[in-house]
């Protein structure tokens, strides 16, 4: 498993250092976005800054994209389609005011937007309601 996330680093070209690979791993892991506090918890040893740099060049190399969410950052990671240039996670992210988790919703595709006139660098759509797992 280490070899493979070594793999996926090497081809975002990203240098695969000890923290970044367990960070990787742990977001492997995840089905919900994960905030900075969220991925130190796991890593209480470790140093702050050094988690939110791997964060932030994970997302910089299209690693992971973030979502904004009450002004925190959360992070999940990307499909293997985005890359340094382009992120391509134009579905929506759902937020659940009950258990406070936030979801990557695959299901809600925007349609693609090519007009020659302009270049859309980014999209975000949100929404916030109650997910299935707390409507039972």
């Amino acid at each position: 498993m280490k070899k493979d996330i070594e793999q996926k680093l090497l081809a975002k070209n990203t240098s695969p250092t000890s923290m970044r690979i367990l960070v990787y791993e742990l977001l492997e892991q995840q089905q919900v976005a994960m905030s900075l506090s969220d991925v130190e918890r796991h890593f209480y040893k470790a140093d702050r800054v050094t988690i939110y740099r791997t964060l932030k060049t994970f997302e910089e190399k299209g690693i992971v994209h973030s979502i904004q969410e009450n002004n925190t950052s959360k992070y999940i990671l990307c499909h293997d389609a985005c890359d340094s240039k382009m992120h391509n996670d134009s579905h929506l992210h759902f937020y659940c005011k009950v258990c406070q988790e936030t979801t990557c919703k695959e299901e809600f595709i925007l349609p693609s937007v090519s007009d020659h006139k302009y270049r859309i660098d980014e999209i975000k759509l949100f929404a916030k309601g109650v997910c299935e797992k707390c409507l039972k």
